[in-house]
């Protein structure tokens, strides 16, 4: 083999390894990121659980006050 050949196959091997670290990096940032993401997505469904429940309980609550409620005047809401 040439020297000149050599020389290419070494920048071609050099580069490869270049390009393999990068991603490597790359993929690291992207698997702490996408771990980020799950977190914050754990964080958004357990409030957005807490107000569907909260809802639930309004709801209950006043089902439950409508019932006698028919027999006396209904009065506005106080929100």
């Amino acid at each position: 083999m040439s020297n000149e050949l050599f020389e290419q196959l070494e920048q071609r091997v050099n580069s490869a390894v270049d390009t393999i670290e990068m991603q490597r990096m790359e993929l690291e940032e992207l698997r702490q990121e996408n771990e980020r993401l799950k977190n914050e997505r754990q964080q958004w469904e357990s409030r957005l659980g807490g107000l569907l429940e909260r809802f639930r309980e309004l709801d209950t609550s006043t089902a439950s006050d409508t019932a006698p409620a028919a027999e006396t005047p209904a009065t506005s809401p106080s929100w």
